[in-house]
């Protein structure tokens, strides 16, 4: 595979040798090295806890000095993860191994406002929580970095070159061992108008949750489902629908970006009733929209929602992330 390194940010910790990097185009393959102050007191921490959110990035206060201080020439070695889309701003890698530990990058474009972030580009390296036997990464802190790498308007302005090809970027992470990584990932988001239009019938007689055959949306299958008596805090009240992401179709640590338009169609060729959805499929593979359509728009028949105890809905799929992992 061929290298694409340009000049670029890097952050380390003292002892356990680390630097994070922020690759910006360059006629010269350097790299910008940031370092902490290797003798700065370390503030006592809040314990690390465990998290399940819909999406990968952590939100934890992590870092024990916020701001990176002083800059030197050096390659990044240990892994490289290039970003192709600025849609999100929150990402994480798959666990890569060096020094004998599991390691995971997370990336803020926009900040860590939970860290004191907002306004930088924020960077952490994560360490396998069963690998406790190292300096500063224990069982409760298993996550060091720093809020406030680079000015986002920085790393934003065309003329510093931190972004080029309109939107991508690279990140990478140098871990004890300078050699040249093994391991990447690129991260990409496509856009799409696939759809899918379900129609279905005796709707006033469903009393439980219906769903649709297997379709392909993205290059990816889902179940399309509806519940008629509504679902979470829509139940009683509204028409929920969500989309499913089949069996075997992404990677155990694999997180898939998702914009996708819901829409109740109106069969009297009125204004549909629609919401968007947004999330990251991975530990969560079904996410929806639990008030699409209010009970009591649904049973008015001037409105045109149902027509002959008929629904019909749809899901269009706007956009799609891709990972592509190697080796």
């Amino acid at each position: 595979m061929k290298n694409h390194y340009r000049t670029t940010i890097s952050i380390s910790l003292a002892y356990l040798f680390l630097c994070l990097f922020i690759t910006y185009v360059s006629s010269q393959s350097l790299i910008r090295q940031i370092t902490d102050d290797v003798n700065t007191n370390l503030k006592e921490e809040e314990p690390y806890v465990q998290k399940h959110q819909e999406i990968s990035s952590r939100h934890y206060n992590v870092s024990h000095s916020k701001t990176v201080t002083g800059m030197r020439n050096r390659r990044p070695s240990t892994y490289s993860y290039k970003i192709e889309t600025n849609v999100v701003d929150k990402f994480e890698t798959r666990p890569f191994t060096v020094g004998g530990y599991n390691w995971i990058l997370h990336v803020y474009l926009n900040g860590n406002t939970k860290d004191g972030g907002a306004g930088y580009v924020s960077l952490y390296v994560e360490i396998d929580k069963s690998d406790t036997d190292v300096w500063r990464f224990d069982a409760f802190n298993t996550m060091w970095g720093f809020s406030k790498v680079l000015p986002v308007d920085t790393f934003k302005d065309p003329k510093n070159g931190y972004l080029y090809n309109g939107e991508h970027c690279e990140f990478g992470v140098d871990v004890i061992i300078p050699t040249p990584f093994e391991e990447s990932e690129t991260f990409s988001i496509s856009s799409s108008s696939d759809k899918y239009t379900w129609t279905i019938q005796n709707f006033s007689t469903l009393f439980k949750d219906v769903y649709s055959p297997v379709i392909s949306l993205g290059g990816k299958k889902w179940i399309l489902s509806v519940a008629p008596d509504g679902s979470g805090s829509g139940r009683g009240k509204y028409v929920s629908m969500f989309l499913q992401l089949y069996t075997n179709q992404r990677r155990a640590y694999e997180y898939i970006y998702v914009r996708a338009m819901f829409r109740v169609l109106n069969q009297q060729k009125l204004s549909n009733r629609e919401g968007e959805l947004r999330n990251w499929y991975g530990r969560t593979y079904v996410w929806g929209i639990v008030d699409l359509i209010s009970f009591d728009d649904l049973r008015d028949s001037s409105k045109g929602f149902l027509v002959d105890d008929t629904l019909m809905v749809e899901v269009q799929l706007e956009a799609i992330s891709t990972t592509k992992y190697f080796p």
